[in-house]
């Protein structure tokens, strides 16, 4: 996407007209107001671990256009025109960032807490449930989870949490490289060239 199109992109324009964002200048996007897990799209914007070419862990507080681009390059979509190998690099770089999302103390594992706030964040906003129904829903799925990734587990082990491999074993079957992607622009192609 060019700096033009991205910058004439109306529910994008109250970030990119800053030259160097901050969360708050993200709390002004109007699509997000509404998203129930709107903080941890914004901390994904300035998790180092999302710049692609960062190799330290950690946040910043405010971010330039180019790790701007670089977190949302990760909602690219892929080209049709892909090898097997290029395709898997995408859907790993599409689940490490998805992953990084819940991760948020950065230990390489989403625990139980980091999950239950996902769950309670997504199903307790709309005001059917409770925060209680949430987690015990949270606490159920956490439990499918480590039955699939640990098998069988006596009564006394304790799961830690998601790793990353865990992961990437739940969502194997889920085509995360072509579903995770946005549309930005309500353009049509030949307006953006004049």
């Amino acid at each position: 996407m060019s700096t033009f199109a991205v910058q004439h992109n109306h529910s994008l324009n109250p970030v990119v007209s800053v030259s160097c964002p901050r969360r708050e200048d993200f709390n002004t996007i109007p699509d997000l107001a509404c998203n129930p897990i709107r903080s941890q799209i914004i901390e994904a914007f300035f998790d180092r671990r999302n710049f692609r070419q960062s190799d330290g862990a950690g946040t910043v507080r405010e971010i330039g256009f180019g790790e701007f681009l670089a977190v949302m390059s990760h909602f690219r979509p892929p080209s049709i025109h892909l090898k097997e190998e290029q395709r898997e690099a995408i859907r790993m770089e599409k689940l490490r960032f998805l992953f990084n999302m819940h991760d948020t103390d950065n230990d390489g594992t989403i625990t139980l807490e980091e999950y239950r706030h996902v769950v309670e964040e997504l199903l307790s906003r709309s005001g059917a449930l409770g925060k209680e129904t949430a987690k015990g829903i949270a606490d159920a799925a956490m439990l499918e989870v480590a039955s699939i990734s640990m098998g069988h587990m006596e009564p006394d082990e304790f799961y830690e949490g998601i790793t990353f491999e865990h992961f990437n074993k739940l969502l194997k079957e889920f085509e995360i490289e072509s579903r995770m992607n946005i549309r930005f622009m309500n353009m049509d192609t030949p307006t953006l060239c004049k």
